[in-house]
C-alpha cells in the first residue's frame, strides 16, 4: 500500500477527512439492499432484496425484515421496526422477495411502502415457520390456502422443487377482496409456464399440475365467495374437478387472516385431517406467524 499521503496536501487532507467521515455513517444493523419495487394496488405491493450470503431456508419459512424507527424524542435513538414477513422467493433464489400490505398509520407498512430500489432494508437471517414440506406426511394431492399477502409462502413452494416431486395434484386458492388483490398471484402462476429454468429443473410441463382457483369477496370477478364457503358447499370440488378432502390423499398449509385460519382448521379437522409441525408431520399446516 502507498504511504505517501502527506497532510500538508489540503486536497489529499480533505480527501482522507471526506472518507472517513463517509465510513462513519452507520449502516442498519443486518442491512440489505432492495433492488426492485412493484406497486399492485394502494395496498399492496412487492419488493425484492439482496440475500445475505450465510442464509439457508427452507420454502415457505419467514424472517423478520424491517426498518429503522424515528428518533426518540428524548434520547435521539432509534429502534428497529420488526415484522415476521414470510419469504416469497424460492430457497433457491440468489435474492429475496416479499409481499407485503400498505397501512398508512402502521409502524412498520407507512414507512416500507416508500423503499426504493437502492435503499436499505433490515433482514434478520434467522428464517423459522412451519408451511414446510417436512412438516407435512407424504400425500397425492397439497392444497395451499391463501388470504391476501398471505399468498407470500405459497410464491415460494410453487417455485420450490420438491412441492412438484412430492404431489401429483397442486391446487392453490386466493381470496381476496377486490380483483386487482390477486394480481400478484395471478402473474407469478401464468410465468411459471415460461420459466425456463423451473421447466428444465423440475420437467416439461410441471405448472400442468396446478390448479388455481382465485375468489373475491367484495368486488364482481369470475368467482365470488369466501373459499370456506364454497367448499363447504361442495362448488369448488365441483370447479375444481376434484373429490372433497380426505386425509388419504389430501395435504393442506394455511396462511391468512386469523379469522379465516381458525374457521379453515374446523373445516379440514371435520374432513378427517390432523394439524402437523416440523417435529410431528401431519395432514394439515397453518402459519400462526401471519396477520393480514
Amino acid at each position: 500500500m502507498n504511504e505517501m499521503t502527506s497532510v500538508d496536501n489540503p486536497v489529499t487532507e480533505a480527501a482522507t477527512i471526506r472518507t472517513a467521515k463517509e465510513r462513519a455513517v452507520p449502516t442498519l444493523p443486518d442491512a440489505q439492499t432492495v433492488t426492485e419495487v412493484k406497486h399492485y394496488t394502494d395496498r399492496l405491493f412487492s419488493f425484492r432484496c439482496t440475500r445475505p450470503a450465510s442464509l439457508r431456508f427452507r420454502s415457505g419459512e419467514f424472517v423478520m425484515i424491517g426498518l429503522m424507527g424515528d428518533p426518540d424524542p428524548k434520547t435521539g435513538k432509534q429502534k428497529p421496526l420488526l415484522r415476521a414477513y414470510s419469504i416469497a422467493s424460492p430457497s433457491w433464489d440468489e435474492e429475496m422477495e416479499f409481499y407485503s400490505i400498505k397501512v398508512q398509520d402502521g409502524p412498520l407498512t407507512s414507512k416500507l411502502q416508500h423503499i426504493q430500489p437502492g435503499d436499505q432494508v433490515i433482514l434478520r437471517p434467522k428464517p423459522v415457520g412451519t408451511l414446510v414440506h417436512d412438516a407435512l406426511l407424504p400425500g397425492k394431492r397439497l392444497w395451499f390456502f391463501a388470504t391476501g399477502t398471505g399468498f407470500a409462502p405459497f410464491a415460494s413452494l410453487l417455485r420450490e422443487p420438491q412441492t412438484y416431486e412430492d404431489y401429483d395434484e397442486v391446487i392453490i386458492t386466493h381470496t381476496c377482496r377486490e380483483a386487482g388483490e390477486l394480481t400478484y398471484g395471478r402473474e407469478l402462476i401464468e410465468a411459471l409456464k415460461d420459466d425456463e429454468l423451473l421447466n428444465e429443473v423440475i420437467g416439461e410441463g410441471f405448472w400442468k399440475k396446478i390448479k388455481y382457483y382465485p375468489t373475491t369477496t367484495r368486488e364482481e370477478s369470475a368467482k365470488m365467495g369466501r373459499i370456506t364457503d364454497l367448499m363447504r358447499s361442495g362448488e369448488a370440488f365441483e370447479d375444481l374437478g376434484v373429490p372433497p378432502i380426505s386425509p388419504e390423499t389430501d395435504r393442506a398449509m394455511i396462511c391468512g387472516n386469523l379469522a379465516f385460519n381458525l374457521e379453515l382448521k374446523d373445516m379440514l379437522e371435520e374432513f378427517g385431517l390432523e394439524e402437523g409441525a416440523n417435529s410431528n408431520p401431519k395432514t394439515y399446516v397453518v402459519e400462526k406467524a401471519f396477520l393480514d
